[in-house]
Parts: structure tokens; sequence; C-alpha cells
């Protein structure tokens, strides 16, 4: 399906890479619960909800808007953690794409135009001028930051209703959104306004299972020049640390894209 490749291109043109060394600034300290709120705490406190599985296995439902066009499909995603994921979209029950991702390779395949991709991520990033990995992807779907962000400097301000961390650097603006209660990632944008794109991951609720907290829900805005395309994704089901199979094959017949 070209609208999923699609989608998933506009992510990954805008999740760029950030450099160590960026410049915090001085901003006033709340206090809440008599504890001082900076950046570090906030961070902390995120990383402490632990997401403890071995595998994830999502059935879901998404709904594709850009302009006036608009689909509605089903989809199951398959996550063996830190190893692979598999994501599988239907329409009407039938199988229209698949992708199968690893930490060295990205696999994908769709049915409408019978093509199918087979590459690393330093094709990948060269094709789209940005780095990208799978923990990124692994990251966003689980409802995590998709940098570590224990590994740069943000500036702390709060809004009416979260706290804000913010970071730029190279023309790319990060910022991630944290509620107050349990530190849970509520929307994370990135934007490059020079080029006129960006892209943000909005997730409305969470539910707490056994093995941690997860997401109800994903919704991705990904705004292009004078375009907007949105893809909401309902988790309708999750099921943790069951033995999942990742079966992978490309049927016969169809178009291999390189990327040159």
């Amino acid at each position: 399906m070209k609208k999923v490749l699609y989608i998933l291109v506009v992510i990954f043109l805008v999740s760029c890479k950030s450099k160590a060394g960026l410049v915090t600034t001085t901003t006033p300290l709340d206090v809440v619960n008599d504890s001082i709120v900076t950046s570090g705490k906030i961070i902390q406190n995120h990383y402490d909800n632990k997401n403890n599985f071995s595998t994830l296995y999502i059935r879901a439902s998404a709904k594709y808007k850009h302009d006036d066009d608009s689909q509605s499909v089903s989809a199951e995603i398959k996550i063996k953690k830190d190893e692979e994921i598999l994501v599988s979209v239907r329409f009407l029950g039938i199988t229209m794409a698949k992708a199968l991702i690893t930490p060295k390779q990205v696999k994908y395949y769709e049915k409408i135009g019978g093509n199918y991709f087979e590459g690393d991520y330093a094709s990948l990033s060269q094709w789209l001028g940005t780095d990208l990995d799978f923990n990124k992807i692994q990251n966003m779907l689980i409802g995590k930051p998709i940098d570590d962000m224990t590994k740069d400097k943000y500036v702390f301000t709060e809004t009416e209703q979260f706290y804000k961390l913010n970071a730029t650097n190279n023309n790319t603006i990060k910022s991630f959104f944290f509620e107050a209660q349990q530190y849970l990632l509520k929307k994370q944008e990135v934007s490059q306004p020079e080029k006129e794109r960006s892209f943000e991951a909005n997730y409305p609720s969470f539910k707490d299972y056994p093995l941690g907290i997860f997401p109800e829900s994903l919704t991705i805005n990904a705004f292009q020049k004078q375009q907007k395309t949105t893809i909401i994704i309902d988790y309708n089901s999750m099921t943790f640390n069951e033995e999942l199979n990742f079966p992978y094959s490309v049927p016969s017949g169809y178009d291999r894209i390189y990327i040159k």
C-alpha cells in the first residue's frame, strides 16, 4: 500500500538525529510536592516507567487521512523487543502491505503496486538525508521518546497542561511533552522550519498493564509544506510475552525497488 510507505517516509524524513552538546538555558524552577522540577528529573521519572516485556502483540485499527482522501485498515504489530518488528496491514481481511524491521535491515512490500524493498539503514538514511534506526520506530510505537533523552540536554518550560523539554540542533527542533502525574509522554514533535516539514506523535491515553504502561492509541500528523497527512492507530488489544512468529516472504512476481 503506497500510502503506508509514504507515511513511513514522511516520519523518517523529520526524525533527524540530534548531536550531543546542546546548550541548556536557565528557566524558573517550579515546586511540585516539595520536589524541584528540572529537565533531568522529568527524564529520569519518565524512564522509571518500565516496559518490561520480551514480546508484544498489538491488534489495531488504523485510519489514513490526506487532503480529501481517507482509508481505514486493520493492522497487526508484532514486536520482539530490541530485535524485530513485523507490521501487517490488511483491508477486508487481505494483506495489502507488510514490513519486517530489524536493527540491521528494513524489508517491505505492498500489494497494489507489486513492489518490494530490502535494504539497510545506511542506504535508507542516505536516501532520506537523515539518520534512521530500529529504536526510533520501536520507541514511537510503545510511547517512548524517539531519542535517548539521557544523552542530551534540554530546555525545560512548563505549559498549562504539560512539562515541555525542547532541543534545537542543525535547524531541527525537537519537543517532548510529559504529563505531571506519572511523567508519561503525551506528545513528541520534530520540525524543520527551513524545509517546511514537521512530524508529531500524540498519545491521547494510556493503559496500565502488569508489565508496564502502554499507549491505547497513537495519532501521527506529518506536515510537508502545505500538505498534512494523519494516521490514527487505535490499539484494540495487547498481549505480552507470547511466543510469536515473524513470517515474511515477498510474493512471486513483485518488482524490487532500489535506492541509488
